[in-house]
């Protein structure tokens, strides 16, 4: 964008693009959809992605959320979240007797592939995440005996590796890029060697997201980023807000979180929101800042997005009917084959 002018009185700067990215839209849709097409209960293991609001939207609607595929009853349909699941999930789907519908994100499906490659060529496998995150948790699973966890700069020195001419790293999608080029440098110095991967793991839209929060850091004191606190996207960009230069940010799941003392003496608030965020949660915080005097809203427009992704191909098929036949083909019991 270009040089932003200051306005007289108090102004918001607004982020775009913020809020859904390809891959949440996705994977929400698919929910949606399964529900019309196979009607309610369908079963979703974890978050179908990380926010408060449109998880609690989709369970009014008939989805039930459960943190373990034992937890669905045979002759159900369970999906997959966005965020991708390991290998022996899928087993535990089939050993249950359930008909899936695999909502991962095909950038994470990308570098869940390239897990798989590497480890075929029996490459050691650096992935730089966060330890217990979905996405870090299914990544591994694809080859857990040639991955090991990188959580930032400060877990390199501990990192060994069988030989140092054959060692690749690969990202959780949704890290700070800046954070994640600290660790690679850092990883690098270590293993001059190092492979990266042939593109980006870190998702496109994380990126943009982040570059927009560091264009409006320098002229916002506060920003507010609208996302839930399970959310690594969500709260990457409180960070970068804060490294970009704004004076305090903080992360909210909905407008009456907003702590009005944020804004004494504060004349420019940044809005953003992260990548599994709906807009009518932004536009309240945005109806909540004009009724105290922030109406004047500019746009810090970083990049344009039109990338789009065809929904599950499972939701052409008639899966009742095939979680039924899982069930009456191995034994009929309302218990989970082994």
């Amino acid at each position: 964008m270009g040089r932003m002018t200051a306005s007289s009185g108090r102004r918001v700067l607004l982020a775009a693009p913020r809020g859904y990215c390809a891959g949440v839209d996705r994977a929400v849709i698919a929910v949606e959809k399964a529900l019309e097409q196979y009607g309610a209960p369908i079963y979703v293991r974890h978050e179908i992605v990380h926010n408060k609001y449109v998880v609690q939207t989709l369970e009014k609607k008939g989805a039930i959320f459960v943190e373990r595929t034992e937890e669905v009853p045979p002759g159900n349909i369970v999906m997959f979240s966005a965020h991708g699941v390991a290998p022996v999930v899928h087993d535990e789907a089939r050993r249950g007797r359930l008909a899936t519908i695999d909502a991962t994100c095909p950038l994470v499906t990308k570098v869940h592939k390239e897990a798989v490659r590497y480890a075929a060529e029996d490459y050691d496998i650096l992935l730089i995440g966060h330890e217990g995150h979905e996405e870090v948790i299914g990544t591994s699973g694809e080859a857990p005996d040639h991955i090991q966890l990188v959580d930032g700069p400060e877990d390199v020195e501990k990192v060994e590796v069988r030989d140092p001419s054959k060692v690749v790293w690969l990202s959780q999608t949704t890290l700070s890029v800046d954070e994640t080029m600290e660790t690679v440098d850092a990883l690098k110095t270590k293993f001059p060697g190092l492979v990266s991967p042939p593109s980006d793991d870190i998702c496109y839209a994380t990126q943009n997201r982040q570059l927009a929060v560091k264009q409006m850091g320098a002229e916002a004191e506060l920003v507010i980023v609208v996302g839930s606190r399970n959310s690594s996207n969500s709260k990457r960009l409180v960070e970068v807000a804060k490294l970009a230069g704004a004076r305090d940010a903080h992360l909210v799941d909905f407008a009456d979180e907003i702590d009005e003392s944020w804004l004494e003496g504060v004349t420019t608030v940044g809005v953003t929101s992260g990548a599994s965020v709906p807009e009518v949660l932004v536009e309240q915080v945005l109806e909540w800042l004009a009724e105290r005097g922030y109406g004047d809203v500019e746009l810090v427009r970083a990049a344009e997005e039109t990338i789009t992704f065809s929904l599950p191909k499972e939701l052409r098929r008639d899966l009742r009917e095939e979680a039924a036949a899982l069930v009456t083909e191995r034994g009929g019991s309302g218990t989970p084959a082994a």
